[in-house]
């Protein structure tokens, strides 16, 4: 491994440990002669998975899309960045181990989908108004209703906490 500040091939690991989510290897290195720490990970080598886009263009799985998506649907949410960041990961995780080497965009939206339903649903509004191309308010409105009537069958739990006048 060449050092990155004095690209020199003479170093020593220092330490070797599994990364946080276990599917790398992180290891700490000191250069012998510039005497400088660094990191390098190593990661199994896949074959990367494409998209296959509503048009039938074939483009690269880019994570760094779906996350900018949820961002976009969660702005002035009260959602954190890392909780979108484990979702992306997870939505990845879930395409690399159902798809081999391509993956309709359908399935990504579908799983952006009911990620966002369970965490935010006005976020999940946000996402579904773009993703599904609503032309008209009634195609909307049907998006809506199922979420509408979930709610009235179990009650609005939000709207008791603060009608009773207890703020959560």
């Amino acid at each position: 491994m060449r050092c990155p500040y004095c690209k020199a091939d003479n170093d020593r690991v220092i330490d070797s440990r599994a990364s946080a989510d276990g599917f790398a290897i992180r290891r700490r290195r000191v250069c012998a002669d510039c005497g400088r720490r660094y990191t390098t990970y190593e990661r199994v080598e896949t074959a990367p998975l494409r998209v296959v886009k509503k048009n039938g263009e074939r483009v690269a799985f880019d994570r760094q899309k779906v996350l900018s998506g949820m961002i976009r649907a969660c702005e002035k949410r009260p959602v954190s960045l890392e909780t979108l960041e484990t979702i992306s990961d997870r939505i990845e995780r879930q395409c690399m181990e159902a798809f081999d080497k391509e993956v309709p965009s359908k399935v990504i939206g579908g799983l952006i989908m009911q990620e966002l339903r369970q965490l935010d649903q006005v976020a999940y509004v946000r996402f579904a108004s773009v993703y599904r191309e609503f032309k008209d308010v009634s195609q909307f409105l049907e998006e809506l209703k199922p979420m509408l009537e979930k709610r009235r069958e179990g009650g609005n739990d939000e709207a008791a906490v603060r009608a009773s006048g207890q703020e959560a």
